[in-house]
């Protein structure tokens, strides 16, 4: 998780919401190098591959049981040609690069390729990031 950003909606200086703001994907090669704590905007990322970003849907922030849960449909980018993309980038989509909030990395963990075909991003079943409030 980005930390600025997820700092910014927890207390409220952005006034965007992770579940009511349209959101975007980009995907990155492995010589981004991620840092959570000063990249804030989608114009940080850098190495982002040439595919058309896509719209993440279905996202929702949900509180059950002492878990916080922030969750969204699986991401296909369509018909693309991708070369060794490393990680999704989730981010919130409301303007421009300068003012889009990055809220998460996936690390793909091996490089992941496809040529003419739908590259399909698949979120771990329990959401793409949880916080335990149980004591």
């Amino acid at each position: 998780m980005f930390g600025l950003s997820i700092e910014k909606m927890l207390i409220d200086t952005l006034g965007e919401s992770l579940e009511a703001e349209d959101q975007e994907c980009a995907l990155v090669s492995d010589t981004y190098a991620p840092n959570f704590d000063t990249h804030d905007f989608h114009a940080d990322l850098t190495n982002e591959l040439t595919t058309p970003p896509e719209t993440q849907t279905g996202t929702e922030v949900t509180l059950s049981s002492g878990t916080l849960t922030f969750d969204a449909t699986d991401m296909v980018f369509s018909a693309v040609t991708v070369t060794d993309a490393m990680a999704n980038v989730g981010y919130t989509n409301v303007g421009a690069s300068a003012t889009d909030q990055l809220i998460y990395l996936q690390d793909f963990v091996t490089a992941a390729s496809a040529t003419a075909a739908d590259f399909t991003v698949q979120h771990a079943a329990g959401g793409i990031f949880t916080q335990d409030y149980t004591p």
